[in-house]
Order: structure tokens, then C-alpha cells, then sequence
């Protein structure tokens, strides 16, 4: 490894089972170039999974297993709303039996923190440790601290106020989780990172038809998230969810959507970060 700590960061990967080939070989092509490249540590976004199947969880899990970076230190993930939610299941589960909102809320708990401990060993580097969200990495490479903020974004689908699937909302108790004291001691001295799959900036323009599609795939608490990630100190936010790749400030903090690796599939973003604390960004096509 040399001087800058490598992060590579991808997204959206819309898995939609073993049929889909030719997305599974541009992945297992991808991690082998991370491989060679000399990546310290990879980052995925949500959306591993088009359908919200576990079985989809398995494929990536397989594939990051084949090419050694299915381990704690060296990759991180988080999952997005198709991870959680499947649309038609969801209205046809409404329109038969128009379950309370109570419900439907726990049941995209739970799925999230099965999500959690399905890929265990990369959330708490054990089989023993609580997976749950949200959870802190802190990662110690030869001239930098690495810490990584990584949150639950995926809101509960609704008839009325998420009827897409595609709004995000981040739990109050996880912001206040993560703004504890006893997490900015931890955090202190690293260069942070703050992880989620949803967007804080969509289209935002005054158009419309940019509006309406702006509010089905907004993150609701997006400026309570701003303020905690400005409180911990975070210099970068790593996102998915609107399959866009790009860069943006917001508040001081440098957010980089990681767009959408199922379109895209020979693209991804890559941080470096040098041990003083100053990092640089850019979009690499894999060639």
C-alpha cells in the first residue's frame, strides 16, 4: 500500500438473480480489478439486490468471498430500499389486507437488521458482535485512521407518504447514536466517513416534473443527517440511490454518489486519502 489510503466505492448493483450473467461477470471482473489496483478498502452502497431477495444478498456475498474481500477490514456495505422493500409485494399485501403503518414500519426494521446480520462479518468483524444499524468502523492503516459512519436509510413503504419505496428516512435514534460523546471520542483523530444509500441532492431544480421525482426519492431528514455529519466531523458522505455519478458540497461536507454500478458497470468512484487528511476524488472507467 503507499502513502494514500484507496477507496473504492460502487453502488445500485440490482442483482436479480443467478440468470442475470453477464451482471455477475462484470461484478466478479470489478472485484479482480479492485484486486490488482491496489484498493485498501471497498464500499457498497445498497442495492445489491432488484428484487429485495436474499438470495441476491448470497450472489454478492459468494463473489466478494471468491476474491478475498469478504472481511471486516476490507469492505463495507450497507443495503437500500430494493434490499428492503418489494414494490409489488408490498401493494398487493396492502390492497388485500391495508396493513397499519405500525406494521409495515416493523417489518422494514426487521429486514434491515436481517440485512445486518446476514453480512455480519462485515458490519462487526465476528459472529459474536451486535449487527445492527448504525454501526462504526474505525480502521487503522499505516498512515491514516479510517473511520466509517454507516447508517439505515431505507423507509417503510406507504400508500401516501412513500409510495414509490424510494424515500429514504434515517432513524432519529440513529443520529442520536451516532452524536453520543462516547462515539466523537472514538471518532477522534480519524478521517470520517458517513454512509448511507439515499441521496441529498437529486435534481433540485425549480422544473416541475424535477420536483415530483425529487420528493419520491428524497431523503426526508436529509438536513438533521447534514447537521450530524458536520458534528462528528465527517469530510465525505459516500451514497447511491439516484443513478447518477457525481460529486457535490453541501454544509461544508463533500458528497459523492456512487450512481449505478448495473448501468454503468465498468465505472466506479475511488477516494484517496492521504495521511495528513487531505483527499482527492475522481471517476475511474475500468479499462
Amino acid at each position: 500500500m503507499g502513502e494514500e489510503v484507496k477507496i473504492a466505492h460502487i453502488s445500485d448493483l440490482h442483482i436479480a438473480g443467478r440468470g442475470d450473467r453477464r451482471q455477475l461477470q462484470d461484478l466478479d471482473r470489478m472485484l479482480g480489478h479492485f484486486s490488482s489496483s491496489g484498493v485498501d478498502h471497498l464500499v457498497i452502497s445498497g442495492d445489491l439486490s432488484d428484487r429485495a431477495k436474499e438470495a441476491d444478498w448470497e450472489i454478492v456475498r459468494e463473489l466478494l468471498l471468491r476474491h478475498g474481500w469478504y472481511h471486516w477490514g476490507r469492505t463495507t456495505v450497507i443495503p437500500g430500499n430494493h434490499d428492503i422493500i418489494n414494490l409489488e409485494e408490498e401493494m398487493r399485501f396492502y390492497n388485500a389486507l391495508n396493513p397499519l403503518p405500525g406494521m409495515r414500519h416493523r417489518a422494514c426494521t426487521a429486514k434491515a437488521a436481517r440485512f445486518c446480520r446476514f453480512f455480519q462479518e462485515l458490519v462487526t468483524g465476528d459472529e459474536l458482535g451486535d449487527a445492527a444499524f448504525p454501526f462504526i468502523k474505525v480502521l487503522r492503516f499505516p498512515t491514516l485512521k479510517l473511520a466509517i459512519a454507516a447508517f439505515n436509510s431505507v423507509n417503510a413503504w406507504s400508500a401516501t407518504d412513500n409510495p414509490l419505496g424510494s424515500r429514504g428516512y434515517i432513524e432519529p435514534s440513529e443520529l442520536r447514536a451516532v452524536s453520543s460523546p462516547a462515539v466523537k471520542k472514538a471518532l477522534d483523530g480519524c478521517f470520517t466517513l458517513g454512509l448511507c444509500h439515499h441521496a441529498l441532492k437529486v435534481y433540485g431544480t425549480d422544473s416541475l416534473l424535477d420536483q415530483a421525482f425529487d420528493w419520491t426519492m428524497e431523503l426526508k431528514n436529509r438536513q438533521e443527517f447534514l447537521g450530524v455529519m458536520r458534528d462528528i466531523g465527517a469530510q465525505v458522505v459516500l451514497h447511491g440511490h439516484f443513478h447518477r455519478f457525481q460529486s457535490y458540497t453541501l454544509g461544508g461536507v463533500r458528497f459523492i454518489n456512487g450512481g449505478s454500478f448495473r448501468y454503468s458497470p465498468e465505472r466506479y468512484s475511488l477516494l484517496e486519502v492521504a495521511g495528513s487528511g487531505e483527499f482527492s476524488q475522481r471517476f475511474v472507467v475500468m479499462s
